[in-house]
């Protein structure tokens, strides 16, 4: 199955940003979705199943190590900004890390990447002030905690975690 690989403008611009392991973010952006064959690809050995699907997801970065980070399509009638964000990381590590894009927006404004959201359960938090001014000018929503942030995406997609599992083979 093929998809359209470009982004929506705010992930396109968001991914423009200086992403800084210094500064406590390890996250490598793409300038487009990987494309189906490479999910896929990636989805079956991240699995170790053959004939897992990983059409659900589209990838738009990496953390230093491969893990990767994107949506997962759950609700083909809600828009891809509207999808859940998640991250597989390289040594099994896997969780919803935010509801929706604003989520993340605010994840990456307080100085968490999507390995730290998944990686730390109770990451520490700080500011990344040119995240933060690209979240105040493109969220929806206003500034939430990370705290409240994680605890939603896992309360509203208890099932992601599951479902991994049944997929290993």
């Amino acid at each position: 199955m093929n998809f359209d690989r470009s982004f929506p403008l705010s992930l396109a611009e968001l991914n423009k940003l200086k992403y800084d392991y210094e500064e406590g973010i390890d996250f490598e952006p793409y300038s487009e979705f990987l494309d189906a064959e490479e999910a896929d690809a990636w989805f079956r050995a991240w699995t170790g199943n053959e004939s897992a699907d990983g059409s659900s997801f589209r990838i738009f970065g990496q953390d230093g190590t491969g893990g990767y980070a994107g949506f997962w399509i759950t609700n083909s009638d809600r828009s891809l900004l509207d999808q859940p964000v998640v991250f597989l990381g390289s040594e099994g590590e896997a969780g919803v890390i935010a509801s929706n894009f604003d989520g993340y927006l605010w994840l990456l404004a307080q100085g968490v990447g999507p390995y730290e959201a998944v990686a730390y359960p109770d990451p520490e938090t700080g500011s990344n002030e040119q995240f933060l001014a690209f979240a105040g000018r493109h969220s929806t929503t206003g500034r939430t905690e990370v705290k409240k942030i994680l605890e939603q995406a896992k309360m509203n997609h208890p099932t992601f975690t599951s479902w991994l599992d049944s997929l290993c083979g």
